[in-house]
């Protein structure tokens, strides 16, 4: 069994919806994202930021973020065995479980250079401006055409071989062991631009006694990658997203040690708020 840790040895403050945020973003910026909105943007003023930011991820970020989560990476023989396809644009989805997990995801992936959708409230919180330089996509709400307009940014950078990473989960959940219920973004985006899913599973160690004793980390993180998934062009449109949808939900379970049929393998998407596999 790949996860030897039991979150519910520590209580957060789980919602009933498996797609619910329960972080307090503290600030609002106010922030428009509407069709004019520069969802990706590829101006020389943010290249250059976004440049320097790389930078202190490689010097910096990364080798913290490695003691501060343990983190351990496997799996990076997938990126290499399906790079020529993978070079062409790609999308990878994974379950959420730390506020550093998409520093983990950054450093899995290199020397790709990832860009990520992210909560709109997020962006205007107070963490907004440094999401944005690492590649943070708001996804706009309630504007239609805002929402069009985010969409074309995002495909036409799939298109120039860009990197999209989707939290198909919906939010953030510290240390949640289960897989929950995705949405079916990654999965239509996917078969909409007709790029494949890359999916990722992060997992927990148990820490040493310095790490729980003195440091009170929780757990330590391993995050582990899968070989690509494309979706079935024989399916029709509809049933092309659904079984995409399935299909990388299981991908992520079977990453993250679970099998189907046991009794914390979640439904893969369930529209009620009704959930009852965690304690």
């Amino acid at each position: 069994m790949i996860i030897i840790f039991d979150p519910k040895t520590k209580k957060f403050p789980y919602p009933t919806d498996t797609a619910s945020h329960y972080i307090t973003i503290k600030k609002d910026n106010k922030a428009v994202f509407d069709k004019d909105y520069p969802y990706v943007d590829t101006s020389f003023s943010m290249r250059f930021r976004q440049a320097l930011v790389r930078i202190l991820l490689y010097i910096i970020v990364f080798p913290v973020a490695r003691v501060r989560l343990g983190l351990r990476i496997h799996g990076r023989k997938n990126l290499k065995k399906h790079k020529e396809i993978l070079k062409n644009g790609v999308i990878s989805i994974s379950n959420h479980v730390h506020f550093w997990d998409y520093i983990a995801v950054m450093r899995a992936l290199v020397p790709k250079k990832t860009n990520i959708l992210a909560w709109d409230r997020n962006v205007r919180g107070e963490n907004g401006p440094l999401m944005r330089l690492v590649g943070g996509i708001p996804v706009p709400e309630g504007d239609i055409h805002a929402s069009i307009a985010m969409m074309k940014s995002v495909g036409k950078m799939l298109d120039q071989g860009g990197w999209l990473h989707v939290y198909s989960e919906g939010s953030m959940w510290e240390y949640y062991r289960p897989i929950r219920p995705f949405k079916n973004g990654a999965a239509y985006l996917a078969c909409k631009y007709d790029k494949p899913l890359v999916p990722l599973a992060f997992t927990y160690r148990e820490p040493g006694f310095i790490r729980k004793k003195i440091f009170h980390q929780i757990a330590l993180f391993d995050i582990h990658i899968g070989e690509p998934i494309f979706a079935d062009k024989t399916l029709t449109k509809d049933e092309r997203v659904n079984d995409l949808l399935i299909r990388s939900h299981e991908a992520v379970c079977a990453l993250a040690g679970f099998k189907d049929g046991e009794n914390l393998y979640p439904p893969v998407y369930d529209k009620s708020e009704r959930i009852d596999y965690y304690g």
